[in-house]
């Protein structure tokens, strides 16, 4: 079934900045397919978001199956526009106490799973010689962060990753840029800010613009990157995140 809509595919995009990202995409008139591992939260964002949304339950740590999960999108659909890479998990913990295990489940959905639905549909994209790929990445890779190492070797990865891609893809009419969200307000880490009122005052001490950022900044930012209007912009890191990468 083609629509003659853009088809978008948002990992993760049932909560948090992917619902954003989701619901501003669907605003725009964009198909958009959200892929998480929750039933239940993907039925409520389908309800929420109406009938241009269209939810898949896939692990995404399946690494095998993301090919067929990929063609089974084609064969509905017929085509993919936008990806954005967007579900991760994180873990805070003292470096000393991260197992090899723990690191290595963060570095699967956060890393490796990005390059294989990455991959897959950059396939699509060659035989449709269009496309735009969108990878999320942190402060993490900004700046050293305490407690956060596997995240922030799989963000830092990610923005290298973006580079790479951009310098092959690019000459094919598939552009790849990546989004350094700063410090967001949503429901989780309100909570953890409120829990811990020196690192609040740190992260605010640090961001210019004194305030956090609302999910909002960053689908627009995603948004911008993925339509025509950043026709000839490719491979950035773009930092949303009211300047609190260049705060001191």
């Amino acid at each position: 079934m083609h629509t003659g809509k853009k088809i978008a595919i948002v990992t993760g995009g049932a909560s948090g900045l992917g619902l954003s990202i989701a619901e501003k995409f669907i605003a725009h008139d964009i198909l958009t397919i959200i892929i998480g591992r929750d039933q239940e939260k993907l039925q409520r964002t389908r309800a929420e978001l109406g009938e241009s949304c269209i939810p898949y339950q896939f692990d995404l740590t399946r690494l095998e199956q993301i090919p067929s999960l990929v063609d089974q999108i084609i064969s509905e659909y017929g085509r993919i526009d936008i990806l954005v890479n967007n579900a991760g998990i994180h873990l805070k913990k003292p470096l000393t106490e991260v197992t090899d295990q723990e690191f290595q489940r963060v570095i699967t959905t956060n890393l490796t799973a990005v390059f294989s639905i990455s991959r897959e549909v950059s396939r699509i994209m060659l035989k449709q010689q269009s496309g735009c790929i969108l990878n999320i990445s942190s402060m993490a890779a900004q700046y050293g962060i305490p407690q956060v190492i596997a995240y922030t070797a799989a963000k830092s990865a990610i923005e290298g990753m973006t580079r790479a891609m951009a310098v092959e893809l690019s000459s094919h009419g598939i552009r790849v840029n990546c989004i350094a969200p700063g410090f967001i307000a949503t429901a989780m880490s309100s909570g953890a800010m409120d829990n811990d009122p020196e690192r609040k005052r740190k992260v605010l001490s640090r961001t210019p613009m004194s305030h956090f950022g609302r999910p909002d900044d960053i689908a627009d930012a995603a948004c911008f990157l993925t339509s025509d209007a950043a026709g000839y912009i490719t491979g950035t890191v773009l930092p949303v995140d009211g300047g609190n990468s260049i705060g001191f």
